[in-house]
């Protein structure tokens, strides 16, 4: 039962004898369309209406976007660079650059923010802002398309928009708007919205999912409508629960504004696997090196240390160690090399390695009175200062020159997810 309350909407609940009107939420989901694409095109314009890729450049790459014009071919993000080659061979392929990226996120970012009481930023393109209420002032489809209007006018970056009652069909109706659109589904027809689109339009649905319930016959939303729950939950368990709620429209998830960063991380892949000791060695000082540089800048200490290795053979293992507060080079590096040797027992090629930092608390690097002295804590200070102004690694150990692909890294503690291209290669 739906009651009309000035410009906004209300929902009558009844409870007892009586009936309480609540307001309907209104949700808005927005996503900067092929982002990294974008981005590269308004920084050089011959890229227009050009077949592009983005992402690591060597066969085992992974492409982080994909232009339009690419996917006629069967190319998608998530793809190896490989295959996406041999699908679109005249593609332009462009690495991309995190730093590049995140500041066109952080334009776009300040617009929303200055314009909605609430939002979450769900990745570096990816936004949902609560408008409940704000309809009974504005009209929030009209508030929300004077925003977009507003973000494509002042960054040049094209956009969509998905409006309804909730995270997950605003999410679907903005991938339905695409491209560069907006969509506006009423209260009360999500359903009728959902019903024809393919399942895996349904967040949460992989390819796995996605198989089993083609295997089922099961292909449009319609079909999961109108299945009991019990049947997604014998099938599917806990997730068949949640899959079937999002194919009815429901979802209360809230909006979730950012929250503080508790680990940072960084792994390498490389493009041969190796059991140069030597080498992964010094891309192991290079990435702690790095990664307390990050936490100093962040004015953060961490006081738990893991080290991660995958082999030749796709097995994975890590070993972590708790140890007091830190963000000196000095004391994490002779740590994090001895975490590798526990961990390193096999004789096998190493595809990929990888540090972590987590329990991490706020606090300036602290003087240690055993093993430190002034002296320290200036060069600290001075390093420091010279990789603000000239990049991460323009202060070195000479122990991590050979890692010469430990590139710059963007600050992972002001507020911004991470940019997600690829693991670098060495």
């Amino acid at each position: 039962m739906y009651l009309p309350a000035g410009k906004g909407r209300f929902v009558a609940k009844k409870q007892g004898e009586n009936y309480k009107l609540i307001m309907t939420k209104t949700v808005l989901h927005l996503d900067l369309d092929t982002f990294y694409v974008s981005v590269e095109r308004l920084i050089d314009a011959r890229l227009q209406n050009r077949a592009l890729l983005v992402g690591g450049t060597s066969d085992r790459g992974v492409v982080a976007a994909c232009s339009y014009e690419t996917r006629a071919f069967g190319v998608h993000s998530g793809m190896s660079m490989k295959m996406a080659r041999q699908l679109c061979p005249e593609a332009i392929i462009i690495r991309g650059n995190a730093g590049t990226y995140t500041k066109y996120s952080k334009d776009v970012t300040d617009i929303i923010k200055a314009d909605v009481p609430l939002f979450e930023k769900s990745s570096i393109d990816e936004f949902y802002a609560d408008l409940t209420g704000m309809d009974r002032f504005f009209g929030c489809y009209k508030y929300a398309s004077e925003m977009r209007k507003r973000i494509i006018r002042e960054t040049g970056l094209p956009i969509s928009f998905g409006l309804s009652a909730n995270k997950v069909v605003s999410k679907i109706a903005t991938n339905e708007a695409k491209p560069n659109n907006q969509l506006k589904i009423d209260s009360g027809f999500e359903k009728e919205f959902l019903a024809p689109l393919s399942v895996k339009k349904i967040p949460m649905v992989g390819d796995k999912t996605y198989q089993i319930l083609r295997n089922l016959g099961v292909r449009q939303i319609k079909t999961i409508q109108e299945m009991p729950l019990e049947m997604m939950q014998k099938v599917l368990g806990a997730n068949g629960t949640s899959i079937w709620h999002k194919a009815q429209g429901i979802d209360n998830s809230p909006i979730i504004p950012y929250s503080e960063r508790k680990s940072i991380s960084t792994e390498r892949t490389f493009d041969r696997d190796t059991i140069d000791m030597q080498r992964l060695q010094a891309i192991l000082i290079a990435m702690t090196e790095n990664m307390a540089y990050q936490l100093r800048r962040g004015d953060k200490l961490t006081s738990c240390i893991a080290v991660k290795i995958r082999y030749s053979d796709f097995n994975t293992y890590t070993k972590q160690l708790k140890i007091p507060y830190t963000s000196a080079d000095h004391i994490l590096i002779p740590q994090i090399q001895e975490l590798f040797k526990k961990l390193y027992n096999r004789r096998l090629l190493v595809r990929l390695i990888g540090i972590r930092f987590s329990h991490l608390a706020g606090g300036n690097y602290q003087i240690n009175l055993f093993d430190d002295n002034e002296e320290v804590l200036h060069l600290y200070s001075a390093m420091d200062k010279i990789r603000n102004r000239y990049g991460d690694r323009s202060v070195l150990r000479a122990a991590s020159l050979g890692a010469k692909t430990i590139g710059r890294m963007v600050n992972p503690f002001n507020g911004e997810p991470p940019v997600v291209l690829a693991h670098r290669k060495q």
